[in-house]
């Protein structure tokens, strides 16, 4: 690897540790400083399963760092299973 590329390397790098000082997240950034992807995100958002802003007026997601480290740190089960369950059972309780 050249110098440049090198360079190039760790700015990027410094960039995504800058990203990480920010009190409120989009989905995209939220999906960068968990390691979730952004469909299993919406997925949480949908079943009311992580915390969000509560704005109505944005219709984009938003997420508050402070809350969400304290959501990571209760463990949550973010399984496909679980989330697949709760998927269902909210769309049972609807249907009724």
């Amino acid at each position: 690897m050249n110098e440049q590329e090198q360079v190039v390397g760790l700015l990027e790098d410094i960039k995504v540790l800058l990203s990480h000082t920010k009190k409120v997240m989009n989905v995209e950034d939220l999906a960068q400083y968990t390691g979730l992807s952004k469909s299993k995100i919406y997925k949480l958002t949908h079943l009311k399963l992580i915390p969000t802003g509560n704005n109505p007026n944005i219709r984009q997601k938003f997420f508050d760092k402070d809350k969400i480290d304290a959501w990571l740190l209760g463990e949550p089960n973010l399984s496909d299973e679980f989330l697949e369950q709760q998927f269902n059972q909210k769309l049972l309780k609807n249907r009724k």
